[in-house]
């Protein structure tokens, strides 16, 4: 595999529930080691995209290639290694609320991996300390703030070591500094993991303060409009509709501090 090949491909990409049309003709590229974003006005499809990369829903058309293997033509042996690889966190976090935070990170390791229960206590531990959550195993989630929900999530996430994470919408429902907290804690995840970042968002200060490309959905003419590095596209992309959304009403010199 070349290192120069996108990590993820979306060729010709048709989403919809019948013959409701959601948007068509998707085709970008996430490169290795990105953070990706997925954005666009709400009841674009952001989510319902995250859903087809992760295998959820299958795609009306088009093909959507994983280190250069289309997802669709394989078998589901061959979708369960790929998404052996991969870490999800969802909106709501996903917590199972009946579970303490040790019993839901336990939870891949015990599904995907023969490590005893020794051993899984260990990276548990690990996984636990790493988002700042060291000594909370047996914490229950209704027994934490929401930012600590989504750290545990990402705790959860990152148990079997993922060269991909996909977020949807990672802050919704933080207050500030919470939300900038955590958006830290993601590219410190990637880095140490080495990993490719997908996250649905529409916040302005995580889409500024951790994207190197993005792709934005529009509602209206249901199809991508632009596509790049959002620091550049608020200044530069040839639409109207995308240089508003990522401005909201600041001038490029105000969006820049």
């Amino acid at each position: 595999m070349s290192d120069t090949q996108a990590h993820i491909q979306i060729k010709n990409l048709t989403m919809a529930y019948g013959s409701l049309l959601i948007q068509q003709g998707l085709t970008f590229d996430v490169n290795r080691g990105e953070v990706f974003i997925i954005m666009g006005g709400s009841g674009c499809g952001k989510s319902t995209l995250l859903k087809h990369m992760i295998g959820l829903s299958p795609p009306a058309a088009g093909e959507i290639l994983y280190a250069g293997e289309s997802f669709q033509a394989m078998d589901p042996e061959g979708q369960f290694r790929l998404r052996r690889n991969w870490g999800i966190t969802y909106q709501s976090g996903g917590l199972f609320s009946a579970m303490t935070l040790a019993e839901n990170t336990a939870l891949p390791l015990q599904q995907y991996t023969k490590l005893g229960g020794a051993e899984i206590a260990d990276i548990i531990a690990y996984k636990l300390a790493l988002v700042g959550l060291g000594g909370y195993q047996d914490y229950y989630p209704s027994e934490i703030s929401g930012g600590m929900q989504k750290r545990a999530s990402l705790a959860r996430a990152i148990a079997l070591d993922p060269d991909i994470l996909f977020f949807d919408e990672p802050s919704a429902g933080l207050d500030p500094i919470s939300s900038q907290l955590l958006d830290e804690l993601i590219v410190e995840m990637k880095e140490s993991l080495g990993a490719t970042v997908v996250i649905v968002t529409h916040e302005l200060a995580s889409i500024f303060a951790i994207a190197t490309n993005s792709v934005f959905l529009d509602a209206e003419t249901k199809t991508m409009i632009d596509y790049g590095d959002p620091t550049q596209l608020v200044h530069s992309s040839e639409h109207e509709k995308v240089r508003r959304f990522l401005a909201r009403g600041k001038t490029p010199i105000e969006v820049a501090q």
